[in-house]
């Protein structure tokens, strides 16, 4: 696809929920600075597939996976991975915003709290402010930080739960159909904030919404039960798929 190297390597990967076979020979390379899309009928694998970019399965019971991720060359699942190091390069929003019962500074400060990110209140500051400008919420909630996060709106909601990841500097943001649960402005705004973040961080996105994946991803994969049959830069996957089954699923005629 390009000589540009890899920031996520995937290679054969398998991965069971006790004896089901959840995903079967995963290989993908993901890209610096890019979005890249999932996409499949619910059920095919896509966000099992996501969790395992940041080990977030690990906390399901009777579960196992082989093969390989490769984090900057890293292998993710060696027993001696930092798991809170490796959620902290590798963020996650979820397909319902999930604010803790907190105030919308609170909840963009947890992180670097937690992590010791910041050494006085000047930094932490400025942090919040950076992390909710990059979110484009900055402007919406500058008067009221001190304002419980639950009372704003989803959509605002979900863009405080992308600051409070950006807050943490990750290098990585995987989004499980992040607008699934809002109102098309809403959903709009998350769509244009994924286009202007990825100057900075790398995104994987898992929507049932092919015409959002049309529109924001660089790179589109097609997961179907359990397998990826099909994975190519956005353009070719939607005018001009190598596959019968992606093109059958892209046009309506499957799934």
């Amino acid at each position: 696809m390009t000589d540009q190297q890899s920031i996520i390597e995937v290679s054969n990967l398998n991965f069971y929920y006790g004896e089901k076979n959840a995903l079967n020979e995963i290989n993908i390379d993901i890209l610096p600075h890019r979005v890249t899309a999932l996409i499949g009928p619910s059920g095919c694998g896509k966000s099992t597939f996501l969790r395992c970019l940041n080990r977030m399965n690990d906390t399901i019971p009777g579960v196992r996976i082989e093969g390989q991720i490769l984090l900057k060359g890293e292998d993710i699942y060696t027993p001696d991975v930092d798991l809170i190091q490796l959620r902290q390069r590798v963020g996650m929003v979820f397909q319902r915003p999930n604010p803790f019962p907190q105030s919308i500074f609170d909840n963009v400060a947890f992180g670097p709290r937690v992590l010791g990110l910041t050494g006085n209140r000047h930094d932490l500051n400025n942090l919040v402010e950076r992390s909710l400008r990059q979110a484009a919420l900055f402007d919406e909630v500058k008067d009221h930080l001190k304002k419980d996060a639950l009372d704003l709106s989803l959509g605002q909601q979900q863009r405080l739960c992308i600051a409070r990841v950006l807050a943490v500097e990750p290098e990585v943001i995987l989004m499980d159909e992040p607008a699934s649960a809002l109102d098309p402005i809403a959903t709009l705004k998350i769509e244009e904030l994924i286009a202007v973040l990825k100057k900075d961080y790398t995104i994987v996105i898992v929507t049932h919404n092919m015409q959002q994946a049309a529109r924001v991803s660089d790179f589109t994969g097609l997961f179907w039960l359990g397998e990826l049959v099909e994975f190519s830069p956005t353009e070719i996957m939607f005018t001009r798929p190598e596959k019968q089954l992606s093109e059958d699923y892209i046009t309506g005629r499957m799934g």
